[in-house]
């Protein structure tokens, strides 16, 4: 029997959706100048060649917009269809036929899951007592992409189930691999002895043995279950045959996704690793697959970045979630394909990551940064909560967030030539027991941490393996993990929220950010020439344009390489943080 419509598809969920996510598109199409609104007495028009759409906007730093959803009108009636929209734009926007097709099909799983979310919504306050874990049921996806949640290759029946605001639980398949098929990194007997418990140990082992193999030499690793349907068994149907895989069945443990999808947390063991498994699936420009380069490089890294913390009192207030193990298994074919496209070398293999809930001191509470951008059900932000719980002023609690998040990403960044990608899913904010900001975990390393084209002193202590497969950007491209994926990338939506609901005016906020960048730059002098190199008071930096890659085709590549190339950047951006004079410059020595 097919499944009936969700709770979701009804006009009380879709058309709000809808309204909001037409919203999201215009802003950001506005903001990476692929359309350009013109003033119209107190708002703002948009003549597009079917259709003529007004709406009222609030212009922000960068450049952004601030679309009133409600506002929004097409030929003078309200609107709230996001695929009118893409068809109106089509020509100004230059989709051909086969990428227009991927926008709509995109475009329209996106707002089925924010229908989803809509009917899963709660009032602040509650969000705002809701676990780590929890939390990712609510999260509203990239905010600088208006095509978030398009997750090609998953049915509604899968949607369902494996999206995280569907808020599901699963267990995974686990399979046995022959030692010249797979590549663990780690310590093998102490993953499977921390992750599985000894019945299960037993029960897999026996499967190996029934099977004529030694489950002391086989790798043993977990499966997604629409992994093993969709990819394992067809693909490696010769290696299953001839049991160099052997399916060892499904551990007893629950598992529910993260905002990421591909990263799962242990709803009935929360002290086992979060485990990270690729996906079959495309969402939010890439394959959601796991490359060997992110596998190999996950535990090395995680080894040479909690190094750098040893006696680095910069470092002391920042946790880093370790990913501890990993292994990686090509497909024997495809390997053999090396112009095959990226998808099929990202198939089948695991990392294992320390959950934030182990590092967690008493009366400590953690949330993604991305739950800063939240509003709950009443309309009131639960940023707004969370000042009002500290008992401290929203200009301190500012405060507070900031000195915990820059001063560790600035110190990665200058000291050790190093940076991340710490948007807001992979930015854990912990609060004390009073809800003031503390400190913060950062998550995803593997291939996501990026270097200097040149070596410098700091990076001999990397493999000279993991060094090779790592992303080497100039230093302009690296500040962009502060620039753009924190500035652009999140302030530039959170100032919005600040204002609206703390009271902050947005020249305010940004004079809160420079601070802490000034003062890190005040206490190390001797990293002048870094300063240099990276510049984050620069005047103006590149404006990443990641729609621009997805309209442009690069989201829907078949190239054998995921990373070929830096994001598309279009023009520039002023930079909030510069300023003309600057009192608080680096000493001379």
């Amino acid at each position: 029997m097919s499944p009936s419509p969700s709770a979701e598809l009804s006009p009380e969920h879709w058309r709000p959706a809808g309204r909001v996510l037409l919203a999201r598109t215009v802003a950001e199409l506005a903001y990476e100048d692929v359309l350009t609104p013109v003033p119209d007495g107190a708002g703002w028009r948009l003549g597009l060649p079917a259709a003529e759409y007004r709406f009222a906007a609030r212009r922000g730093a960068f450049g952004s917009w601030r679309v009133d959803p409600a506002t929004l009108t097409r030929d003078g009636e309200p609107a709230d269809d996001p695929l009118r929209f893409v068809l109106d734009a089509r020509d100004v926007l230059g989709l051909s036929g086969p990428v227009l097709a991927d926008v709509v099909r995109d475009l329209t799983a996106t707002q089925v899951a924010d229908a989803r979310l809509r009917s899963r919504a709660v009032p602040a306050a509650q969000l705002a007592d809701l676990s780590h874990e929890d939390l990712e049921a609510h999260q509203t996806g990239h905010p600088c992409l208006f095509l978030n949640k398009g997750r090609l290759g998953f049915s509604a029946a899968d949607a369902a189930r494996y999206a995280p605001e569907a808020a599901g639980e699963f267990r995974l398949e686990w399979i046995a691999v022959a030692p010249e098929l797979a590549t663990f990194t780690g310590d093998r007997d102490e993953l499977l002895a921390t992750e599985l418990d000894t019945g299960t140990r037993a029960a897999f082992a026996e499967r190996i043995r029934a099977a004529g193999r030694d489950p002391e030499a086989f790798v043993w690793l977990p499966v997604h279950p629409f992994q093993w349907d969709e990819v394992v068994l067809p693909l490696f149907a010769p290696q299953l045959a001839e049991r160099r895989i052997v399916h060892l069945g499904q551990s007893p443990d629950r598992y529910r996704p993260m905002q990421s999808i591909r990263t799962l947390t242990n709803l009935d063991r929360p002290d086992r690793r979060n485990v990270k498994v690729p996906l079959m699936i495309r969402n939010t420009l890439v394959w959601r697959g796991l490359s060997a380069a992110q596998t190999t490089c996950a535990p090395h890294l995680t080894r040479w970045l909690r190094d750098r913390q040893a006696g680095d009192p910069d470092l002391a207030d920042v946790t880093m979630l370790g990913e501890v193990a990993s292994v990686a298994v090509p497909h024997p074919v495809y390997a053999e394909l090396p112009d095959a496209p990226y998808r099929f070398h990202e198939l089948l293999g695991a990392i294992w990551r320390e959950p934030v809930a182990g590092h967690l001191r008493a009366g400590e509470r953690a949330r993604t940064m991305a739950t800063l951008l939240l509003e709950g059900s009443d309309g009131r932000a639960v940023v707004a909560e969370l000042v009002a719980r500290s008992g401290i002023t929203p200009r301190d609690w500012l405060r507070a967030y900031l000195d915990a998040l820059l001063p560790p990403l600035l110190h990665y960044l200058h000291r050790y030539g190093a940076s991340f990608t710490p948007h807001g899913e992979n930015v854990v904010l912990i609060s004390d027991a009073g809800e003031v900001p503390v400190r913060i975990a950062l998550k995803d390393f593997g291939a996501d941490v990026e270097l200097l084209p040149f070596d410098l002193p700091e990076y001999a202590a990397i493999p000279d393996h993991v060094r090779a497969l790592l992303h080497r950007w100039e230093p302009a491209e690296l500040a962009h993990s502060i620039l753009s994926a924190i500035c652009a990338g999140h302030f530039r939506f959170f100032v919005g929220v600040v204002e609206r609901h703390l009271g902050v005016p947005e020249p305010e906020f940004w004079d809160l950010v420079r601070e802490p960048i000034v003062a890190y730059r005040r206490r190390h002098p001797e990293l002048a020439e870094r300063f240099a190199w990276f510049d984050l008071l620069t005047p103006e930096f590149g404006r990443v344009a990641l729609n621009r890659e997805q309209l442009l085709g690069g989201g829907f590549h078949d190239r054998a390489e995921r990373d070929a190339r830096f994001d598309v950047v279009h023009g520039v951006v002023a930079n909030p943080l510069h300023r003309e004079e600057r009192p608080c410059s680096t000493p001379r020595s």
